[in-house]
């Protein structure tokens, strides 16, 4: 096809459903969106859309070319990913993942590094969604849980975060303080709002804990702490965290089951490029002074 802006174009309308949506995520006017689809639709002799009050439908030629077009779409992000973690210089993007809970510990790391390197530009992307490596998606990712076992990734251990269980001045003065696990009936307790969450801290809650008692969920780890501050209950959060906190109280000291290991993931296309491995070395020698055992 000789025209590629089109089919891509069709893409996003298809994955999307509306126009408006397409033409955000590509950055051009909905009129152009229209054109394309339009254009496609004519050079091809037919109809790959079924056009509706609430957006746009892939019709059954449209869904095979859309299949075609999300795998091109795919290779070309994955290599211009590539192409941009390439060279010798510690310049341009570094595009860092990890879990929003450690950005206190990680964002103070980022920007040391980026007045160190002042041609190089910081994307820090946080959140629950595995960022694809081999997509170009990102740089470095710092993982908790598990290794990570997918193919051509390089992963290497980064030490473990610290859990405990804690609660605010407010919570013990509402609710008493429980003595041991024996005494937790008619606590409230805050956990994760994802019933399939894998974090070893929620899956011991789900099996001391009646459901009842979970007052407070949420699927963000970084709401756990702001719930504990507000006496909501008690719940759990990193130990160099509640250390910061004077209100907050230690109800069980951190344990081995409730830690979460780190990892540091790197794809192995880009793991011995200059800059990674120049933003690798920092990060180790820098994390030394986040005191959390890594």
């Amino acid at each position: 096809m000789e025209n590629w802006d089109e089919i891509r174009t069709a893409y996003h309308v298809a994955r999307l459903g509306t126009v408006s949506g397409a033409a955000e995520a590509l950055g051009v006017h909905h009129a152009t969106v229209i054109r394309h689809v339009d254009a496609l639709e004519g050079r091809l002799g037919v109809k790959l859309f079924q056009r509706h009050a609430r957006g746009y439908t892939a019709t059954e030629a449209g869904s095979d070319l859309m299949q075609v077009a999300q795998a091109t779409d795919d290779q070309i992000t994955q290599l211009v990913g590539r192409i941009k973690g390439r060279g010798d210089a510690v310049s341009g993007e570094l595009v860092v993942t990890s879990l929003s809970s450690i950005s206190p510990l990680v964002t103070p790391t980022l920007v040391r590094f980026q007045r160190l390197y002042p041609d190089v530009i910081v994307r820090y992307l946080t959140g629950d969604r595995v960022l694809r490596l081999e997509y170009g998606e990102a740089h470095v990712a710092i993982r908790a849980g598990n290794a990570p076992d997918q193919p051509d990734n390089v992963v290497q251990p980064f030490g473990q975060l610290e859990i405990g269980m804690y609660a605010s001045d407010e919570y013990i003065s509402r609710k008493g303080r429980p003595k041991d696990e024996s005494d937790l009936k008619g606590h409230e307790f805050i956990g994760g709002d994802n019933e399939a969450s894998r974090a070893p801290f929620n899956a011991w809650l789900r099996s001391a804990v009646p459901p009842e008692q979970i007052v407070f969920r949420s699927a963000d780890n970084v709401l756990f702490r702001d719930a504990i501050l507000a006496g909501a209950g008690i719940g759990f959060m990193s130990k160099w965290d509640a250390d910061r906190c004077p209100s907050l109280n230690e109800i069980f000291a951190p344990r081995d089951e409730w830690s979460a290991p780190f990892w540091l993931v790197t794809h192995v296309d880009l793991h011995r490029t200059t800059k990674v491995q120049t933003f690798l070395k920092f990060l180790k020698e820098d994390a030394k002074s986040w005191h959390i055992g890594l």
